[in-house]
C-alpha cells in the first residue's frame, strides 16, 4: 500500500479522491471540486491517499500550524475493510505531522478533530460503509486519545457547502501528546476556529455566538470521548 500526497486537483488520484468523499460524506462537509485548487496548493494542508491496486481506497487530510504547534484532522476516509487501513493512515500521518513539528524545533502539542455523536445524530450512513460507522469511529477515535472539549453549550461549524447553515450534531475533540493534560487554552480553541474557517466567509448565527461563549472563557477542560 503506498501513502501518496496529492497536490493539485489535476493529480488524476484528487478524482478518484473526491468521488469517494461524495460516496461517504454528507454533501454539507464536502468542499467542491475547483474550490480545492488552493487549499491542495498550500504546504500546510497535507491531503494524502492509499493507494492499492491503482485504487484510492482510503484517505487523510490534516494540517499543521507551526505558530500553535497544533494540527487539525479534516478527514479520514477508510473505504474497504480488511486492508489494515486504520493502521496504516494514522500511523503515518502522525509520523508525518512528528517530522513537521521536529523541523519546528519542538514535540506536536496534539490535533484537533471533529467527531460526529451518534448518540444524538443517528442519520449519517457514510455511504453504508460499516467502517465508517460513527459509533466505531467515535471508539477508535478515543482509543487514539482524542478527549471532548466540554464547551458546556452546543458545538457547530459552518457548512462547506458556504450556505450560512450550520452544521451540527458533532463534539470538538483534542488528542494531546501529554495524555494528562486536562485543559486547553480558550484562546488558542478560539483562534484556530478563527483561522480554520476563515475561508468560509458565510457564517451561521449560531456559530458566531459559539465564538463570543469561546472568548468568555479562559480555560476548556477536555473530557474523555
Amino acid at each position: 500500500m503506498e501513502y501518496k500526497r496529492i497536490t493539485s486537483i489535476d493529480d488524476p488520484n484528487f478524482k478518484k479522491l473526491h468521488q469517494l468523499m461524495g460516496e461517504i460524506f454528507p454533501p454539507e462537509e464536502v468542499l467542491e471540486y475547483d474550490l480545492w485548487k488552493e487549499p491542495l496548493e498550500d504546504p500546510g494542508i497535507r491531503v494524502f491517499v492509499a493507494i492499492y491496486d491503482d485504487q484510492v481506497v482510503g484517505a487523510t487530510e490534516y494540517r499543521y500550524y507551526p505558530d500553535w504547534n497544533i494540527a487539525m484532522t479534516d478527514f479520514t476516509i477508510i473505504s474497504k475493510p480488511g486492508l489494515g487501513l486504520g493502521r496504516f493512515l494514522a500511523h503515518n500521518r502522525l509520523k508525518d505531522l512528528n517530522q513537521l513539528a521536529k523541523e519546528n524545533q519542538t514535540v506536536l502539542f496534539g490535533m484537533f478533530a471533529e467527531i460526529y455523536d451518534p448518540y444524538r445524530v443517528e442519520h449519517h450512513e457514510f455511504g453504508g460503509v460499516k467502517v465508517m460507522d460513527p459509533y466505531v469511529r467515535r471508539e477508535v477515535l478515543s482509543h487514539l486519545g482524542y478527549k471532548r472539549l466540554d464547551l458546556s453549550f452546543s458545538y457547530v461549524h459552518p457548512s462547506w457547502e458556504n450556505n450560512g447553515e450550520p452544521v451540527s450534531g458533532l463534539d470538538l475533540c483534542f488528542m494531546p501528546s501529554d495524555d494528562e493534560l486536562a485543559s486547553l487554552p480558550a484562546s488558542l480553541v478560539g483562534d484556530f476556529l478563527s483561522n480554520y474557517y476563515s475561508i468560509l466567509p458565510n457564517k451561521p448565527k449560531e456559530w458566531l455566538k459559539m465564538m463570543e461563549q469561546i472568548h468568555t472563557r479562559e480555560t476548556i477542560p477536555l473530557l474523555p470521548l
